[in-house]
């Protein structure tokens, strides 16, 4: 029985190239329970990555988090559906309850429309976090060649400083995320998505993350209300990003 995933539809690749102080400093974290971070991350959903969230005890903290929040019901009783026609046609029996409560949620990775109701009760101050990056990926298909179509890259200059991605974060889930590994209860996080500047615009021209390039905006985004804080999610001015070579690899 394969896997079911429901990844969001642009930028599942990003990097992270930085030292964990710097995004102590940046987002003015006050606690680390986060471990020692790699010099040089690429983060794929599903997998654990750094993000500084409003913990549960109003602290704001550095902690590593698995990537991809809960996707819909309507999501995941679609997908269950389509396994049960599957199994029906092959003359196999059917418990459509048990199916759902184990149909395997691989998590959505970005998050776009934030009118939503399955979003919106995590819009508040204390399911807001912000996703260290400082590079971050999206196919190319201009580029699209027999092995497949290569990544872009892109970050805010060549030395590819520090930014964060506008995300939201969900204590203590309790769901499948694989079939191998059965019911795991985790922290998820996911990141906000916005229209495309340029160049982003070039390459993927439905999206691209909510970027977030100040203390300023780091410190709107995990603190002001939601009317304030909704402000950001909006593209970054024409041409403050730029496209970069794919992250060199960092011995450690």
């Amino acid at each position: 029985m394969a896997d079911a995933v429901h990844f969001g539809a642009m930028c599942n690749l990003y990097n992270v190239t930085t030292s964990q102080q710097a995004i102590i400093d940046f987002s003015r974290a006050l606690r680390d329970i986060a471990g020692n971070l790699e010099p040089s991350i690429d983060v794929y959903p599903d997998r654990l990555a750094p993000i500084v969230r409003n913990a549960g005890d109003g602290v704001r903290e550095l902690a590593r988090v698995r990537w991809g929040l809960p996707s819909s019901s309507q999501a995941l009783f679609m997908a269950t559906k389509k396994r049960a026609e599957k199994m029906e046609a092959k003359g196999k029996p059917v418990d459509f309850a048990e199916l759902l409560k184990m149909e395997p949620d691989g998590g959505t990775t970005n998050v776009r429309n934030t009118a939503s109701k399955h979003w919106t009760r995590w819009l508040g101050v204390e399911n807001r976090c912000v996703v260290p990056v400082t590079s971050f990926a999206e196919p190319d298909p201009a580029n699209r060649g027999d092995k497949g179509t290569p990544n872009a890259w892109f970050a805010l200059a060549e030395d590819r400083p520090l930014m964060f991605f506008a995300g939201v974060w969900v204590p203590a889930w309790t769901s499948v995320r694989k079939i191998k590994t059965g019911v795991e209860t985790l922290d998820l996080f996911a990141f906000l998505t916005t229209e495309p500047s340029m160049p982003v615009a070039t390459v993927h021209p439905k999206a691209m993350p909510v970027l977030l390039t100040t203390q300023a905006e780091v410190e709107t985004w995990l603190a002001a209300p939601w009317e304030q804080a909704r402000a950001l999610q909006r593209p970054l001015p024409d041409e403050m990003l730029r496209m970069v070579d794919r992250p060199r690899a960092v011995a450690y």
